[in-house]
């Protein structure tokens, strides 16, 4: 079995969500079942326990109030890798500051690439195919009518390997909560 991963994502259930999911379902089926998400921490292995990471990950987010970005233009990662991608325009900071808050201690992790926030639409195998699919999906973003803010209030903990595919562990909401009773 392959080495076991871990992530922080922001699944994106709302219309632009739904774009991505359809798009990427057009573009390449075999990944139809993909929820859309943008990735706060990358895959990383841990430097200590799921229960530590998890702690920290609360500690960490109930001081970020929950945020709203905006989605920018379809863009792709050619020549690094035959990704097409939406880019987080308006705020995207926010989501930077939080990634680099959180990529410390039991997370911490060198991540091959500088992060940047966005929206995964599809992994192709290859270069060409990666420039149709650029194509098809900007022409696609051109004409959605749809809102394109996003809002950001709960964050997904994550497990997963290339064998095991990923699994959602706990929910990680950001801000301060407070229960109805102890409010008053």
């Amino acid at each position: 079995m392959g080495q076991t991963l871990y992530g922080l994502v922001s699944y994106v259930s709302d219309p632009v969500g739904r774009w991505v999911e359809e798009v990427r379902r057009e573009l390449m089926p075999s990944h139809a079942g993909s929820a859309a998400h943008i990735s706060i921490l990358p895959p990383r292995p841990l430097l200590g326990t799921e229960a530590e990471a998890l702690d920290k990950l609360e500690e960490i987010c109930r001081d970020v109030d929950p945020f709203t970005i905006s989605m920018g233009d379809v863009e792709s990662f050619a020549p690094t890798t035959p990704t097409v991608f939406l880019r987080v325009a308006h705020a995207a900071y926010r989501m930077r500051e939080l990634h680099d808050r959180l990529n410390a201690g039991l997370l911490d992790f060198e991540e091959p690439w500088p992060y940047m926030p966005h929206i995964t639409i599809a992994k192709l195998p290859g270069f060409e195919d990666a420039e149709r699919a650029l194509l098809a999906a900007q022409q696609r973003w051109a004409e959605y009518r749809g809102p394109r803010k996003i809002r950001i209030e709960q964050l997904v903990f994550v497990r997963g390997s290339e064998q095991a595919g990923w699994v959602d562990l706990a929910p990680v909401r950001l801000g301060r909560h407070f229960s109805p009773a102890l409010a008053r």
